[in-house]
């Protein structure tokens, strides 16, 4: 089970990955792309901190927004 959970954060984060190759999203923009991707809430939040782990987002929040992009 966890070898299982661990390809689904790692297929999420690398889906994210590609969408934010596009530009920064919100959140929630990062959690409808998944979901549209057939991943839940949950693996959403678990891909950012994948992709921030390996240091390749930043994460800044202004007011009550957060914005996730990826680092240059």
């Amino acid at each position: 089970m966890v070898e299982y959970m661990n390809l689904k954060i790692g297929e999420a984060a690398g889906a994210l990955y590609h969408r934010l190759v596009e530009g920064d999203c919100s959140l929630n923009q990062i959690k409808n792309h998944l979901n549209e991707e057939g991943f839940d809430s949950q693996l959403a939040l678990m891909a950012v901190g994948w992709l921030a782990r390996e240091d390749k987002i930043s994460v800044d929040k202004a007011t009550n927004k957060w914005s996730i992009q990826l680092k240059e």
